[in-house]
């Protein structure tokens, strides 16, 4: 196949998680476009509103949305949308999910129940969705089996670990998504 000749396919794909577990810094390794930012920084307001134990040394926080661009290959484009983690926007969840093929769910695993409303939303919905275990300073302090044990997902949902820093590491995880999302796709539509 001569994919010079091809028009590329493009696929929304949507990060979400908690509160500070490095879905900006994932998008913003990634992307080959200076990506889009929307973050506000963090005052006085959200003491007591925002967990900031875990992640100290954040000063900001995003308020709508992340958004990046990858070309896997010629012939695939990947639009990333980053959700923002607090409870409070998760008005905005809706409108940027439509139209995604599936998600990433980034997940900090000293913080493991952070994770269940951004699970929770894509098992609800029948999106497909895979779990990227974003190893803090290069730490899994858990097997990927213990981590899905712990959250509780279904054995057909991909568990990996990365790195939100580390390009290659994330378009593994992106990868590994897109073919979750066809298989997914495959069978919904055997069925």
């Amino acid at each position: 196949m001569d994919f010079a000749s091809c028009e590329p396919t493009s696929a929304k794909i949507v990060v979400a998680g908690g509160f500070g577990v490095g879905k900006t810094t994932m998008i913003g390794s990634i992307s080959e476009i200076d990506p889009l930012r929307t973050e506000a920084v963090l005052t006085a307001a959200s003491e007591g509103v925002d967990d900031l134990a875990h992640v100290a040394g954040k000063q900001t926080t995003t308020v709508a949305l992340d958004f990046g661009r990858i070309t896997l290959d010629p012939s695939l484009v990947l639009y990333l949308f980053g959700t923002p983690g607090q409870d409070r926007f998760w008005f905005l969840w809706d409108d940027l999910v439509r139209g995604s093929i599936g998600a990433v769910v980034l997940v900090d695993s000293r913080r493991l129940a952070d994770s269940f409303p951004a699970i929770d939303y894509f098992e609800e919905r029948g999106i497909p969705f895979i779990v990227a275990l974003n190893g803090f300073h290069g730490e899994h302090p858990f097997t990927t089996e213990e981590v899905r044990t712990a959250l509780q997902i279904d054995p057909d949902v991909p568990v990996l670990p990365t790195d939100a820093r580390n390009r290659e590491g994330v378009r593994l995880a992106l990868v590994r998504l897109v073919e979750h999302a066809l298989t997914a796709q495959s069978a919904h539509a055997a069925s």
